[in-house]
């Protein structure tokens, strides 16, 4: 690019002197030398603008091959910056996920959280109905009643069939009613009671247990109270005995308590209230523990069903022989019955043929017109008859052999 450059430049400039030295005609010796000295003039000046014009042309390729090796320089740092940015790209978008997902995420986290407060105020608030409905004794009663039926349905027993609620027990010392009576296999029966010790108990409860100074010592009396509550209802049980009044029932009726807290904080403070209970013959029983034994009365309710169930087909299946053995007779005599039909049946058409049709043939051969009637198809005589009974059950006349 510079030659050309270069020889632009020569080629103006020799224009230019070819110019002037065509423009001038000669002239004397005096006007030769002054045109002479003037072209000499001229040419420096044309030298000058050449040696201008060159150092501009140079400094212009300096400047030129400078910038190109500046733009290398760049094109070569863009090529090694290039995975970076990419980089910065994907981690920009990454970041962008990220912070959608998050956005997301809180929002979430924010309905569930409202969710949650909602539910617990919906809870405290079925809580604090609970407890106020509670506080009625007869709806204490009502409720426990309903666990007891829930827990011994739980366990795989029958109403009317494997136990009977509310029954009147009459005994010694008068007439009691038991909330439940579980009927056992043998025609035995065990009496269920349930009992809700709860007034002291719901206000203990709500006095932290590391409660100290006043607040611990209300609590400890409150909880006294709930254990003499549990002692009144084992005495009142223990008074009815309500096992004099059943036949062949164990000498214990099960006071069931229905929630573990009320059983637990009661023997966490006397523990010797199960020996108590013991000795009054009123077993004290949480919702795990009677489930226990409600199960293995299921289950001996099931074992005996087996049993009764072998012994009934045990005595099905021989009644059912014997049967077979009567239908057997039975079915020998109509064969006998049906052989004898077919003999008479084939002497009848034997009659018939020979006898009857006969005469009616020539008859009808007589007068033909007269009768118009067809020739009498002759009945045919039955060959097959009746299989024999082969069984060695069924060919002894209808007496079955063992």
């Amino acid at each position: 690019m510079e030659s050309f450059i270069f020889l632009a430049v020569g080629l103006a400039i020799g224009c230019v002197l070819g110019w002037l030295l065509s423009s001038k005609k000669p002239r004397g010796g005096d006007d030769q030398s002054a045109q002479a000295q003037q072209l000499r003039i001229q040419l420096a000046g044309l030298q000058a603008t050449n040696d201008g014009l060159t150092a501009q042309l140079a400094q212009h390729s300096a400047e030129r091959r400078e910038r190109e090796e500046r733009d290398r320089e760049e094109n070569k740092l863009l090529q090694a910056i290039a995975p970076v940015r990419e980089h910065l790209a994907q981690m920009q978008q990454t970041v962008a996920n990220l912070e959608k997902e998050r956005n997301e995420q809180f929002g979430s986290i924010k309905q569930q959280l409202n969710a949650a407060i909602e539910s617990d105020g919906q809870l405290r608030a079925q809580t604090q109905a609970l407890a106020q409905a509670l506080s009625s004794n007869n709806l204490r009663g009502v409720w426990g009643e309903a666990q007891l039926r829930k827990l011994v349905e739980l366990a795989g027993l029958i109403n009317h069939a494997d136990f009977d609620e509310q029954v009147t027990i009459s005994t010694s010392d008068g007439a009691g009613r038991a909330d439940m009576v579980i009927k056992l296999p043998g025609g035995k029966s065990l009496a269920i009671d349930s009992k809700v010790p709860f007034s002291a108990y719901q206000e203990a409860s709500t006095i932290a247990e590391s409660a100290t100074g006043e607040e611990g010592a209300r609590r400890a009396r409150l909880i006294g109270d709930h254990v003499k509550a549990v002692k009144a209802h084992i005495d009142a049980l223990g008074a009815k005995s309500y096992w004099s009044g059943l036949d062949s029932s164990p000498d214990f009726v099960i006071a069931f308590i229905p929630s573990e807290s009320l059983l637990s904080a009661a023997l966490d403070a006397d523990p010797s209230l199960l020996e108590y209970a013991f000795k009054k013959n009123v077993p004290l029983a949480s919702p795990v523990s009677l489930f226990s034994v409600l199960k293995t009365i299921n289950f001996i309710w099931r074992q005996n069903a087996d049993e009764s169930q072998v012994r009934t087909m045990i005595k099905l299946g021989k009644e059912l022989y014997e049967r077979i053995g009567k239908v057997a007779e039975h079915a020998d005599k109509l064969g006998r019955s049906i052989t004898t039909t077919v003999k008479d049946y084939n002497q009848f058409v034997s009659s018939l043929e020979t006898r009857m049709l006969v005469t009616a043939r020539k008859l009808n051969d007589l007068d033909e017109n007269a009768l118009g009637t067809d020739e009498i198809i002759s009945p045919r005589e039955l060959d097959a008859a009746p299989s024999q009974l082969t069984a060695s059950e069924l060919a002894t006349g209808g007496e079955i052999t063992k």
